[in-house]
C-alpha cells in the first residue's frame, strides 16, 4: 500500500474539478454581497469567489495549494503571441508573478521549439486566490495552472473563448487515449515538465499510460502523475518561490518514472469507479484558513 500513499494523500482534498468543457458566459453577473462578509463562519469559497480585485501588497502565496490564498496577484494578459486565456468570465487568470512569467516563458519555448504555435490557458487562480465556488480543491495560492490539450488556433472570438470545446484525449472506458492524442500533446507536457519551477503535472491515467509507452525512463516523467479527470487539459503545479516562508510546498512525487505497478492501480475498478462518500466533507470556512487569508479577504 505504501506505493499508493502519494495518491491517497491527495485524494483527501479531491473534489470534482472544473473541466475545460465547463461553458462560460458572455454576460457575467456579479454575485450578491454577503450579509456579514467578516463572519469567520462564512464558507470561504463564497467569500473569495466574490473578490474581484487583487490586494495592492507584495506578492506572496499563503498556505498550501488546496488551503490558502494569494496576496498581490497578477493577471495574465488575455492575449499573447503564444497564449490565449480561455473562459475569461470565470476571472481565474490571476497568479503569482512567477506563475505569469512561467506561462509566458513556457509557451514561448514550446512555440520556438516547434511543439505548438501557442497554448490555451484555463484556470490559474482567482484575484485573491482562495477556494473557488465551483470546481478545484486546489488553485488557491496562485501556483497552479491548467493548460488545454488543444493547440491554440490562429484566431479566437470572445464567444469561442467561452463556448469552444476542448479535445477529449481519453476513450469513454478510460482505459486508453483516443485518436485525438498524439506526440504533439506529449511534446507540450514534456516542455512543461522539463522546467525547473515545475514540481508536479497531473494528467489522466490513460494519458500517463500513453506517455509511458513512448517515454518510460525519461527523467521528466517523474513529475507527470495520474489523477482523475484531466482528459481535456493538464495541470501544472509550481514550487513555492524561493524564500517565501508563507507558502507550503508540495511534497515530491515517489521516485521513478511512475510507469510501474502504481500506474496499473489506476486501471482497477477501484480507481476507474471511485466510491464517493454519501456525506461529503463540509466546505472550508474562513476560520479554517490561515489567519492571513482572513485579513487579506477583508483588505481594500
Amino acid at each position: 500500500m505504501r506505493r499508493f500513499a502519494f495518491a491517497f494523500a491527495l485524494l483527501a482534498a479531491w473534489v470534482a474539478s472544473a473541466t475545460a468543457q465547463d461553458i462560460g458566459t458572455l454576460h457575467p453577473k456579479p454575485l450578491p454581497p454577503l450579509a456579514h462578509p467578516d463572519d469567520p463562519h462564512n464558507v470561504a469559497k463564497q467569500v473569495f469567489g466574490r473578490e474581484l480585485t487583487p490586494t495592492e501588497t507584495r506578492a506572496r502565496s499563503i498556505g498550501f495549494y488546496s488551503h490558502g490564498c494569494m496576496a498581490g496577484g497578477e493577471a495574465l494578459p488575455l492575449d499573447g503571441d503564444t497564449w490565449r486565456v480561455m473562459r475569461v468570465s470565470r476571472d481565474r487568470y490571476w497568479g503569482q508573478p512567477e506563475t505569469i512569467a512561467f506561462i509566458k516563458r513556457f509557451s514561448e519555448k514550446a512555440a520556438k521549439e516547434g511543439v505548438w504555435p501557442g497554448v490555451l490557458v484555463g484556470d490559474i487562480s482567482q484575484p485573491r486566490g482562495g477556494p473557488m465556488i465551483t470546481g478545484h480543491a486546489s488553485h488557491q495560492i496562485g501556483l497552479d495552472a491548467d493548460i488545454w490539450l488543444t493547440p491554440m488556433p490562429a484566431h479566437l472570438t470572445h464567444a469561442q473563448r467561452e463556448t469552444m470545446s476542448a479535445l477529449d484525449m481519453v476513450r469513454p472506458d478510460g482505459l486508453a487515449v483516443d485518436d485525438n492524442w498524439s506526440e504533439r500533446q506529449a511534446g507540450i507536457i514534456r516542455a512543461a515538465a522539463e522546467e525547473p519551477q515545475v514540481t508536479l503535472i497531473f494528467v489522466n491515467a490513460a494519458i500517463k499510460k500513453a506517455l509511458c509507452e513512448r517515454h518510460a525512463g525519461e527523467a521528466w516523467m517523474n513529475k507527470v502523475r495520474p489523477w482523475w479527470g484531466h482528459n481535456y487539459h493538464f495541470h501544472i503545479r509550481l514550487r513555492c518561490p524561493e524564500g517565501m516562508t508563507s507558502c507550503q510546498n508540495q511534497g515530491p512525487p515517489p521516485r521513478g518514472d511512475g510507469c510501474g505497478k502504481s500506474l496499473a492501480w489506476w486501471f482497477s475498478d477501484e480507481a476507474l469507479h471511485p466510491k464517493r462518500s454519501s456525506k461529503p466533507a463540509p466546505p472550508l470556512t474562513m476560520a479554517q484558513l490561515p489567519a492571513a487569508c482572513r485579513a487579506l479577504a477583508a483588505a481594500p
